[in-house]
């Protein structure tokens, strides 16, 4: 499918959802639309991704299958300064796709445009309906789960746990993913948006999906979303701990982060301290433990100073580390396998 992604402003460093598409998707994306980069490349900012232009607008971008909002902003709204792009796009007959809170299929304006010019809409993070609470039995299934956690959102959970998934795969391991947010959904076409689920219902969605996928994988690796220390998101990260019933887990680390992203007034704790706090909260559940680290080292300019940043992220956290973007992921495939 050849599509465009909507980023305005935020891209690259805040568009994890157009990042992630990039990377991984099996879209062909024929532009990326930023106001605020309009007339570069993305290789200009991303060099590790597929490349496309990088244009102001929707009108400005070629012919294409659907639009993708490429942008997963706090709470998940819509950007008023969006809709004639996304009604640019309707009126050419393209589909949509969108991760939001805010579901496009519910506004009028286009929902009758998508009527009118045989398009259709489809709101990723809109779950199931027959989703209910855990039974307490992911543990059953024959594959081993592997679940990415972070010591914060927006570290780099989803990258790791595809990275690591391609490196498992690479060795020959017979590997699954589990997608749990709207990025790893979008690549996978399929999944439940964890954050919009039901709060009684959210490790039972998680659940579900081992249930679906565990016998037929050896190995399945779980997107973690969020963190046990964020005073917004702990919910969902504790509902996937609890759900997934996980046999090991992965820290997951931005290098430099020292307070919660967007809530700067709470300090994150030291590395070391994860462990305790995310193995003592599975355990009355589902005994499990932290055997490696993934580092993020994006906005560590140098190969050396990043080697050292993954060092001390491996000290600190007593067990194998890599940025498996940046490095290869041996020593963590090696303890995951």
């Amino acid at each position: 499918m050849n599509v465009a992604v909507l980023a305005h402003e935020k891209f690259p460093d805040r568009a994890k959802t157009a990042v992630g598409l990039l990377r991984y998707a099996d879209y062909e994306v024929e532009a990326v639309l930023d106001r605020d980069n309009a007339g570069k490349r993305v290789s200009d900012l991303v060099p590790d991704v597929q490349d496309a232009p990088i244009v102001a607008e929707m009108a400005d971008a070629p012919e294409v299958d659907a639009l993708v909002i490429g942008i997963a902003p706090i709470g998940g709204g819509f950007d008023e300064s969006w809709r004639s792009d996304v009604t640019t796009a309707l009126e050419r007959g393209c589909d949509l796709i969108s991760g939001l809170h805010y579901f496009l299929e519910d506004d009028e304006e286009f929902a009758r445009l998508a009527a009118e010019n045989d398009a259709d809409i489809w709101d990723v993070r809109n779950p199931p309906e027959d989703l209910t609470v855990a039974q307490g039995v992911a543990d059953e299934v024959d594959a081993e789960v592997i679940l990415t956690v972070g010591t914060d959102c927006s570290v780099g959970k989803m990258t790791a746990t595809l990275e690591l998934l391609e490196a498992a795969r690479e060795r020959g391991a017979d590997a699954g993913f589990i997608p749990t947010g709207q990025t790893g959904i979008m690549i996978e076409g399929w999944g439940n948006p964890i954050d919009r689920v039901v709060s009684d219902f959210t490790a039972g969605a998680v659940e579900e999906m081992i249930l679906e996928r565990g016998d037929d994988y050896d190995y399945l690796f779980v997107e973690g979303q969020g963190s046990i220390v964020h005073p917004a998101y702990s919910a969902v990260t504790c509902g996937i701990l609890h759900g997934s019933m996980a046999d090991k887990l992965v820290l997951c680390h931005e290098a430099g982060r020292e307070a919660v992203h967007g809530y700067e007034e709470f300090d994150l704790p030291p590395v070391a301290d994860y462990a305790a706090l995310y193995e003592d909260l599975a355990r009355p559940v589902h005994e499990t433990e932290i055997v490696a680290g993934a580092l993020n080292t994006k906005h560590v300019e140098d190969d050396d100073a990043a080697r050292d940043a993954v060092a001390t992220f491996a000290d600190e956290l007593d067990a194998p580390a890599t940025d498996p973007v940046r490095f290869d992921a041996d020593e963590v495939v090696d303890e995951l396998l």
